[in-house]
């Protein structure tokens, strides 16, 4: 089965990292990464840019695009991942494999209950 890991961290605290702080981390969190790459267990990945450059559709018909995620919370979604695990308590797993590389995150795993792979993406950087 398929589960997504959400991860979830205060923007402003990891906006706030060294260049080299930032390298530090996502050299552990791509060690997880590498190991579930070798395991074949590891599906989409990403680091979500910031939520200020974030829009949300919401309303009827053809909706309203507004600012903003308007999160109600301290901390953002800023990254995600799909894992293919037999249980939940194997996806657990992983997300306390990615919690030891980044103790300040908070990982929310939930089940994808309809996954369809796409077409590859290419890198763009509109920065």
């Amino acid at each position: 089965m398929f589960y997504a890991i959400l991860a979830y961290h205060e923007e402003e605290v990891v906006e706030s990292w060294t260049k080299e702080e930032d390298a530090a981390l996502m050299a552990e969190l791509l060690e997880v990464n590498d190991r579930l790459v070798r395991e074949k267990r590891l599906g989409p990945a990403a680091r979500l840019g910031p939520t200020g450059r974030a829009v949300t559709l919401r309303g009827k018909d053809a909706g309203m695009v507004i600012d903003g995620p308007f999160a109600e919370t301290k901390e953002q979604l800023l990254g995600f991942y799909v894992v293919d695990c037999p249980t939940l308590d194997a996806a657990i797993a992983v997300a306390r494999d990615l919690r030891r590389a980044n103790p300040t995150a908070v990982y929310e795993i939930r089940p994808i209950l309809l996954y369809r792979p796409g077409a590859s993406l290419t890198a763009t950087d509109e920065s």
